[in-house]
């Protein structure tokens, strides 16, 4: 069997295996079936399975083989391309520790589930922010035609990666090299929307270069954590409404939002004021609780520490107001220590509070609002329900 028939054959087998663990929707299963994944994936970057620190190994088929590589091409897994916004030399691919991920094919069951809730039919147009690897434009190129999709891609050398890929599997979309945020300068909107990386807030470019009656699906992040993946639609140009229809898919944050490298001053031992919290930091950690504190405190960043007495201490900072929070062990609960001119643990346990009065609603009961000047997070009811600000997107 040649490479080609191999991965032909690892394409449909992979296909099947996603369809029959209800991860492939139909109308998606020709495109999967379709698209050579290994074309946008000459090589890449996998996580060991190794304790510790975090270290990624390459994967080329000259390091491991054509079949072996094709194998892990077509697989649900992420496959990373890029650290840190550097290229990587393929020539002498060595193992990376301490990096950060900033380009990948991101987990094809993930995709396809983002596809789907475009809920395209034949004559949709669509644009994409990300580019990456170019897999999901293909996937697109392949489902609507090459002539409907506009992708935008931030990073220049990922974006000339992307578009020799799609060559080579046959498709020339309209591509774009620029800050996504901003829009895609079309000419005339988009029927559909669809983001490939998180962002803290909707730009409202990508709402005004979509057609009234038309859908926007992406991931709102934040810098603790994901939210979840949104769908909204267009109403009339001003107003853009919705729901989260998944919770904390893994997308990268939007490079003109990532978080800011200084955290800002530590706060000394001395400083604020401490007192008991029914709360610790454990609500930070779990899926539904953390998605609440997230959007209590959206510019908030989280570490743990030892103090010199070498108890384990977690500290909550917000660089944008410089407010924190300080939370350590009391006996069997917990006290905090704040100081800055928000209360931060004080908006974590308010928000929780309003969540538990609600009855702990998963990710998918929270509603979506977005305006040229407004972004809210609701529950139960637009208007009148609790409600949450997040922070409008920059350069939009």
């Amino acid at each position: 069997m040649t490479e080609p028939d191999l991965a032909t054959e690892l394409r449909h087998e992979f296909a099947e295996q996603l369809a029959a663990e209800g991860k492939l929707p139909a109308q998606w299963r020709d495109a999967v079936e379709a698209v050579p994944r290994h074309e946008c994936t000459p090589a890449f970057y996998v996580p060991n399975d190794a304790p510790g620190i975090t270290t990624y190994v390459p994967i080329t088929p000259k390091l491991v083989g054509d079949e072996a590589w094709l194998r892990r091409v077509y697989s649900d897994e992420t496959l990373i391309t890029q650290f840190d916004g550097r290229d990587i030399d393929w020539s002498d691919p060595q193992p990376i520790s301490g990096a950060s991920p900033t380009s990948s094919s991101t987990l094809p069951s993930l995709v396809v589930q983002m596809l789907d809730a475009l809920d395209g039919d034949d004559e949709s147009t669509v644009t994409e922010y990300g580019t990456g690897t170019g897999y999901s434009t293909a996937l697109m190129c392949h489902h609507f035609g090459p002539e409907k999709i506009t992708s935008v891609e931030t990073d220049s050398g990922v974006a000339d990666r992307a578009r020799a890929a799609l060559d080579r599997c046959g498709y020339a979309p309209r591509l774009i090299t620029g800050n996504g945020l901003a829009g895609a300068d079309r000419t005339e909107p988009a029927d559909r929307t669809i983001a490939t990386m998180g962002v803290r807030g909707i730009p409202w470019a990508w709402v005004r270069e979509t057609a009234p009656g038309g859908l926007v699906v992406a991931t709102l992040r934040g810098w603790l954590r994901s939210l979840g993946l949104v769908r909204l639609v267009v109403e009339d140009g001003q107003h853009a409404t919705g729901q989260f229809i998944a919770a904390e898919p893994g997308f990268m944050m939007a490079r003109q939002q990532e978080a800011p490298t200084n955290l800002g001053m530590l706060p000394a031992d001395d400083d604020g004021k401490t007192r008991e919290t029914a709360h610790g930091p454990g609500v930070l950690r779990m899926p539904d609780s953390g998605f609440v504190a997230q959007l209590a405190m959206p510019n908030a960043r989280t570490f743990d520490m030892a103090g010199d007495d070498g108890r384990m201490r977690t500290f909550v900072l917000d660089a944008a107001n410089e407010s924190f929070a300080v939370l350590s062990e009391d006996g069997d609960g917990w006290s905090v220590r704040e100081g800055g001119p928000v209360s931060l643990w004080g908006e974590v346990e308010q928000s929780l509070a309003l969540w538990y009065a609600a009855g702990a609603p998963a990710t998918t009961e929270f509603g979506v609002s977005v305006e040229p000047d407004r972004q809210l997070i609701w529950l139960e009811n637009a208007a009148e329900g609790p409600s949450w600000r997040l922070p409008i997107a920059p350069g939009s």
